[in-house]
């Protein structure tokens, strides 16, 4: 009212959270102030206003508010939000040109710790970790535990019990505003202070292979290198990159491998399968852009997530045995970022499904190894878990 023209627009995840917590409420609190167009799911006021009303459950809803303008963009829970959208919100948040009062674009934000976009909130407004473009004065973050809701402290001050008979992890996010875990994060072994390294030449004795998990949504291909000792994996590099078709993914891939002792690339199986329209495969495609060593990787999820929480863990001579190059930027973006599955137990949710293409790669290559970060072989070790249970049952 105090900004005639104004546009606003509020988001939540999901229409169910969107319809409860701000649709109806909203009928009640503007009345006849505003006219509610379900159709549209907007609030229009009399001078011009307008408040739109509006949910991303997937990936592409997003790309419903491209090329749209508005001065005000507030989500609600914007942990429930990847970074992707996140960026793409950020483009709408500018002058619509009904507004003419020199007001100031801004976006606002309401969360707790954990979800999806737990760690781009996190960088921006907790750690205050800013990259290139971002104004550290653009951002602000005004904490808030219950304890500050004054009408829940004087009306409903046993909800306080709720959150403190919480489970440990979730507690210290919910009632403490702890960000520094959260509630179902699958690999919190994940450390960017010991994981993550600067680039150096990889020596030319060093074993190198890729591990590469395609979609037309996404390519994402890593590269692998041990040394002959197999004291340490490092992954060195990546692709990613979204709307590649498969073979103009092969040139890139084959590209980046040129000059290189690439020993295999580990593939998604769907690749190796023929399509019954053509009689080719997937690697029919990628050898015939130059790709060469591809071999299908093993899809086990659960035993592939276990492994990697085993090199994610392993430390040798008290440094993290996992070494990531500065530069793979998606992979360490997205793998600390993955929870569980709700129906699944120790397996990865599949949703958002552009948090997955990163670590399925980094999966198929971890289980293409045929050690583990201990040092013994795969099969010994799995001989020796035999044993220990053949052990423990007869003891029973």
């Amino acid at each position: 009212m105090a900004h005639p023209g104004i546009q606003i627009l509020l988001l939540r995840r999901t229409f169910p959270e969107l319809r409860e917590n701000h649709i109806l409420p909203l009928r009640k609190v503007l009345g006849r102030m505003a006219k509610y167009t379900e159709s549209t799911k907007e609030f229009a006021f009399k001078n011009g206003s307008r408040i739109k009303l509006g949910y991303c459950q997937n990936e592409g809803d997003i790309l419903q508010y491209q090329g749209q303008s508005y001065e005000v963009v507030a989500m609600e829970e914007a942990t429930q939000f990847t970074e992707l959208q996140y960026h793409a919100l950020t483009e709408c948040c500018r002058l619509s040109g009904y507004l003419r009062d020199g007001f100031i674009p801004r976006m606002y934000f309401t969360c707790n710790p954990g979800g999806v976009g737990h760690n781009w909130v996190k960088r921006l407004f907790i750690d205050k970790n800013y990259r290139q473009g971002e104004n550290p004065e653009d951002y602000c973050f005004i904490k808030s535990t219950v304890y500050d809701n004054v009408f829940m402290m004087e009306n409903n001050p046993s909800y306080i019990n709720n959150l403190e008979s919480l489970p440990p992890l979730r507690r210290a996010a919910m009632l403490e505003g702890n960000w520094d875990v959260f509630e179902g994060q699958c690999f919190p072994e994940f450390c960017r202070e010991k994981h993550m390294i600067s680039p150096f030449a990889i020596p030319e004795d060093w074993v190198r292979f890729a591990a590469l998990d395609y979609g037309l949504d996404m390519t994402a291909c890593l590269w692998f290198a041990h040394p002959p000792d197999k004291s340490c994996l490092c992954v060195y590099r990546e692709l990613y990159k979204p709307n590649l078709l498969l073979s103009e993914a092969g040139e890139q891939i084959a590209s980046l491998c040129q000059g290189e002792d690439i020993r295999y690339i580990a593939s998604s199986p769907d690749l190796a399968g023929r399509r019954q329209d053509s009689g080719r495969s997937g690697f029919d495609l990628l050898r015939g852009a130059g790709v060469r060593g591809l071999r299908a990787a093993d899809n086990r999820r659960i035993d592939g997530w276990r492994r990697v929480r085993e090199f994610l863990k392993s430390e040798k001579d008290k440094e993290k045995y996992i070494k990531i190059f500065s530069n793979v930027t998606h992979l360490a973006r997205t793998l600390p970022a993955l929870s569980f599955d709700q129906k699944a137990v120790e397996d990865v949710s599949l949703t958002p499904h552009e948090l997955t293409h990163a670590p399925d790669a980094f999966r198929y290559g971890i289980m293409s190894l045929s050690f583990l970060p201990s040092g013994h072989s795969v099969e010994g070790e799995r001989k020796h878990r035999r044993h220990n249970e053949y052990v423990n049952f007869f003891e029973k």
